[in-house]
């Protein structure tokens, strides 16, 4: 680690030691559990600059980016800051370098206070010793006006949207004054508005000096923020290249190695009978006078903005909130849906939108994982589950959803947020729904596991599954649903026949 008198200069001066690059990475290894996950890899950020990280899922763009960070130690390699070399061994090495990093996955403490979020282990002290909570609150305010964030810093953070804390992260990682700051898929949770807020903190960042290294799968994005882009497969550095001397094309085909011919693989499928009939569902205070009919082999898709209610409405027909007033019939029959027990017992199923808050059992393994709801269905006999008819499933399930693991034995912990995903796909389909509601079922994944997931819907939907599909990404929304349901403010604004449906109209009925 280089010293902090040298540390001082090189953040007032910029000038020692002179070097085109921020930060070096040379031929870095790393394996677990005897998988490579990085293949000697190289890898360089410029001042100035904000370089695009680009691959499927499991590529290797976030072990590098904890390597950099100092969360994980590499087995080999190198490391150069302004050309001088210095050692990683833990996130506090890499901060005191100035490296920040925006997890994907958000570390905020709930139960504490914006400002204490921000500040944490670097609060300002009265003479007492005490935290000075006046001058916490007046470092906040300065450094959201400066951002331009509009969040009460008293606020507690486990009361904020998913969308504010994502904004809370960005700006406490930008309170580090950090030279290199790496942001893993940082607008996942937010909306068009607020991802044009994150540009203009990107932009200003860059002009100061800055070296921003972005890890999205969003292609859009890339071609708008990014000066350069690194492609990773399979462990491996592949290309860097200007952004704007690559296509869209171009990239996908040095992410996957392969053509992707077809993003959205939506086929005709035969529309059948109404199998879920939902009348005047409210929530009070959230939602209310929701009604539409869902029928085998649609797909009806939900737009809204965030915070307009679309998950909540989700939840409450899988009744993990239970209505306040309307009405559920799933294949005729009325039914009470007061908990997921009962709606599993009616053919639901429900992929909720975090998956590591209410999805994913992290100390267990993927076995353990995939199997979770399948044990409520037909693979229990005379009290004993069959297990090995449901190792087996899970195993063909792995296969085809590409689900990157040494073993089953896995932790899921250890997976990247988009092989989580998959099994948690995996989990629900393993209990052959008739009913499946899928908020956000691509989010966090990279293009070639979203073109699978996409056909696998679409084959699911071919052979009678009735799918309600939640996104706020309007590619997917208008490429796979056969209709399209718009939210506004806790309301329906307005269904859309597929052929009638368009970005305009959509955002039309979702807009105040």
């Amino acid at each position: 680690m280089l010293s902090p008198s040298t540390i001082k200069v090189v953040r007032e001066t910029g000038a020692l030691p002179n070097s085109e690059y921020l930060l070096e990475v040379d031929n870095v290894r790393k394996e677990f559990a005897g998988v490579v996950a990085l293949d000697n890899v190289s890898f360089r950020v410029r001042r100035g600059s904000v370089h695009a990280l680009m691959g499927e899922n499991g590529a290797g763009k976030s072990t590098l980016m904890k390597i950099i960070a100092g969360i994980y130690t590499p087995d080999a390699g190198e490391f150069k800051w302004r050309g001088q070399s210095i050692r990683l061994n833990s996130p506090l090495d890499a901060l005191d370098n100035g490296i920040a990093m925006i997890h994907q996955e958000l570390n905020l403490m709930a139960p504490m206070t914006v400002s204490e979020n921000v500040w944490i282990r670097r609060e300002p002290k009265n003479r007492f010793g005490f935290i000075d909570h006046d001058e916490l609150r007046r470092r906040t305010l300065e450094l959201f006006d400066r951002l331009g964030i509009d969040i009460d810093p008293d606020e507690q953070v486990g009361k904020l949207s998913v969308a504010s804390r994502q904004m809370v992260e960005i700006a406490k990682a930008v309170s580090y004054e950090s030279d290199v700051l790496i942001m893993d898929e940082p607008t996942s949770t937010l909306t068009e508005r607020e991802v044009e807020h994150l540009f203009r903190i990107i932009r200003t960042l860059r002009e100061a000096g800055k070296g921003i290294i972005y890890i999205t799968h969003k292609m859009n994005e890339l071609f708008e923020i990014a000066d350069e882009v690194s492609i990773f497969r399979d462990g491996k550095h592949i290309a860097t290249k200007a952004a704007n001397e690559v296509t869209r094309d171009e990239v996908i085909r040095m992410m996957v190695g392969r053509e992707l011919s077809q993003m959205f693989p939506k086929t005709p499928a035969p529309i059948g009978d109404v199998v879920l009939k939902v009348r005047n569902l409210g929530l009070a205070g959230v939602f209310d006078d929701i009604s539409f009919d869902l029928r085998a082999g649609e797909i009806l898709g939900i737009a809204g903005l965030v915070g307009s209610g679309r998950s909540n409405i989700a939840e409450t027909i899988f009744g993990v909130i239970p209505a306040t007033s309307g009405s559920i019939e799933i294949a005729g029959e009325k039914v009470v849906v007061d908990s997921p027990a009962v709606a599993m017992q009616h053919g639901m199923a429900f992929l909720t939108e975090e998956r590591k808050e209410s999805g994913c059992f992290l100390l267990l393994n993927i076995q353990e994982n995939m199997q979770m709801a399948a044990l409520r269905s037909g693979y229990v006999r005379r009290g004993f589950v069959d297990q090995k008819r449901l190792s087996r499933d899970c195993d063909a399930m792995t296969s085809a959803l590409r689900v990157k693991t040494p073993n089953m034995e896995e932790l899921i912990l250890n997976l990247s947020g988009g092989n989580q995903q998959k099994v948690l796909i995996a989990r629900w389909l393993l209990t052959k729904p008739r009913i499946l509601i899928l908020d956000e079922p691509t989010r966090g994944i990279d293009v070639g596991a979203k073109a699978e997931i996409h056909r696998m819907i679409s084959n699911l939907a071919g052979e009678g599954l009735a799918v309600i599909m939640i996104s706020s990404e309007m590619p997917e929304i208008l490429g796979m649903s056969d209709r399209v349901m718009t939210i506004r403010q806790g309301r329906l604004s307005g269904i859309l026949d597929r052929v009638e449906a368009d970005q305009v109209k959509i955002m039309e009925l979702a807009a105040q």
